[in-house]
């Protein structure tokens, strides 16, 4: 199934308990690094870079496994009416990233697939670094068409997704051991993408015996060194491939051996089923999705480890200037975050008026568009998908014109990339359009394109309100939010995913509807999103400018010293990797 060549080995240092010649491989199908670098769609890449920041500021030993995406996700171009069109992204991975001279193969369709490695290293405060290892099908020894495996993220048809999948499992099993990574105690999911990565290391596990000759204590043995978390509340959403597929692509006996391993059902392999059979411990991204996950996926024992973000790099420069001179520990230590509630309120709104100053001219130069720093600004910025529902603003044109003329004026900044093939979510980029037409006499809509992490952290910091409507319980965790309030930015938000531990009324923000999980009343939504715009958020803005920036200033306390990569990366290593912090 799998070979490898050459040998590059590394060793890793850690102020943490553990093995000092043992790594944990934490495998993703995309990862978010560097604005120059399109190897993400959205959430989960974003995510799965800052849980590797936060490990290097930790000093933990892991190495990322991804792909290398050479035509990146795609860019996005938005016409007069709102229409999205792409085109591939220009990138040269030599100027980012080390290439390596060792190399695997993955047997793919009875052929040698072979895949390299590039490397990057992140490095932490401490100046400790993470390798995050990607890997490329591009090799004048392979195929043309095994040369595109590594070219598009979350492109081709079903049987270029799987032999993708296969890459980043089997591919990134090879490669580790290739580069000498011989020791790796535990194998983390982030998604199940990665899940034939429990084949390889099974095989491994059977020296050559075969796959249809492994024993309970076996598959024991590859279950104790690994991990999952799954990120996705809805049965649709989980990869789904047909074991004709499998057999054609890897093999029957690897079909075989998944359906022994109950990682299919009706003759389909599902991917989160694969990784859940093999995984002895298996966490959800929210408490309200691990109650979901537990229904969709009885038979387990899922855990709940609640998303966050990487505090420096979704902090803006005016409040990490704020931040150093109150709390100057706050970078090593983020939960010092708390005692931003010691800030004078009046440096708090100082701090957010210049962030908001370089967000607009960030707004200028892409649209050409003047906002005013005076009126207060919406901002809703997220992979553009049908359950986010991103009109929900606008569904009642009238109620907010009256809201803008009985108590003051408003601007509305959107951003988020639709996948090419989903023509519903690009539906909803048309709608913000339209409604931005209806509304050009008395509320300033716009709708910036290629929305990327360069782009992001301005617009998470330099809106006075952060909008968040998805449909429940849709809203796995969400972390656009947990931006914001890193920078004193509330949120007004339907109570889903995060938002759930995160919300506290009129201190972190504003509750869109009630916590009722199953709740499908959009009528009382809508009260609900107008009724606080006009009755408590817009006036205590334009009103109570005091007391709207001891809300800001209570978020960022709250809510950024908690929902932070470092907290959540914590309860990692002592509820999942098993390392403890040595005082």
């Amino acid at each position: 199934m799998v070979g490898t060549e050459d040998t590059t080995p590394q060793v890793s240092t850690s102020h943490f308990a553990f093995d000092s010649q043992a790594t944990i491989a934490y495998f993703c199908m995309e990862i978010a690094l560097e604005p120059g670098m399109p190897t993400y769609s959205g959430g989960l890449g974003v995510l799965a870079g800052d849980t590797l920041r936060a490990a290097a500021d930790l000093g933990l030993p892991i190495i990322g496994v991804t792909l290398l995406y050479r035509n990146g996700y795609f860019r996005q171009h938005l016409d007069e009416a709102g229409n999205q069109t792409e085109s591939p992204v220009q990138w040269l991975p030599e100027q980012f990233l080390e290439p390596l001279n060792a190399k695997a193969s993955v047997a793919i369709e009875g052929r040698r697939v072979f895949v390299k490695a590039w490397r990057y290293v992140i490095r932490g405060e401490s100046g400790h670094g993470v390798t995050v290892y990607f890997l490329d099908t591009d090799l004048p020894e392979n195929e043309d068409w095994d040369r595109t495996l590594t070219d598009n993220l979350y492109g081709g048809d079903a049987h270029y997704r799987f032999c993708q999948e296969a890459i980043l499992g089997l591919g990134g099993i090879a490669i580790l051991s290739s580069l000498g990574h011989e020791r790796i105690q535990t194998y983390h999911m982030n998604e199940g993408h990665s899940a034939l990565l429990v084949l390889g290391l099974l095989e491994k596990q059977m020296s050559g015996r075969g796959l249809g000759a492994a024993t309970v204590a076996d598959k024991e043995t590859v279950r104790s060194r690994c991990v999952f978390t799954t990120h996705t509340p809805v049965s649709a959403g989980h990869d789904r491939f047909s074991l004709d597929l499998v057999s054609q692509v890897l093999g029957e006996e690897i079909a075989n051996a998944i359906i022994s391993m109950d990682g299919a059902a009706d003759d389909l392999l599902n991917m989160t089923l694969l990784a859940l059979s093999f995984s002895h411990h298996i966490n959800g991204v929210a408490m309200r999705h691990r109650q979901v996950s537990r229904q969709l996926f009885p038979r387990y024992d899922i855990d709940a480890i609640t998303n966050g973000v990487h505090a420096f790099t979704w902090t803006s420069l005016p409040f990490i200037r704020l931040f150093d001179r109150h709390i100057p520990q706050w970078r090593r230590d983020n939960f010092h975050l708390r005692y931003a509630m010691s800030i004078p309120p009046e440096e708090v709104r100082a701090a957010h008026r210049e962030a908001k100053r370089e967000f607009f001219a960030q707004v200028r130069q892409r649209n050409g568009v003047d906002f005013d720093l005076d009126v207060f600004t919406i901002g809703f910025a997220r992979r553009a998908a049908i359950y986010k529902r991103p009109a929900l603003l606008f569904s009642d044109i009238e109620r907010l014109q009256k809201i803008v003329s009985s108590v003051g004026p408003l601007q509305v900044v959107y951003g988020g990339k639709a996948h090419p093939h989903d023509e519903a979510a690009k539906e909803q980029i048309r709608k913000v359009f339209e409604a931005a037409d209806a509304l050009q006499d008395s509320v300033r809509v716009i709708y910036i394109e290629d929305y990327d992490i360069a782009l992001a952290r301005y617009f998470c910091s330099g809106v006075d309100l952060w909008l968040n409507t998805p449909e429940k319980p849709y809203e796995a965790s969400g972390t656009s939010g947990m931006k914001a309030a890193l920078n004193g930015v509330p949120s007004l938000s339907v109570l889903d995913g995060w938002w759930l531990e995160g919300h506290i009324e009129g201190v972190t923000g504003w509750a869109i509807g009630t916590d009722a999980p199953d709740e499908d009343n959009v009528e009382d939504e809508l009260e609900s999103m107008y009724g606080k715009l006009e009755k408590v958020i817009l006036p205590l803005f334009y009103k109570q400018p005091d007391r709207f920036a001891e809300v800001m200033r209570s978020t960022a306390a709250y809510n950024g010293s908690f929902f932070n990569t470092q907290r959540m990366l914590i309860q990692y290593m002592r509820n999942i990797y098993r390392l403890d912090h040595q005082p």
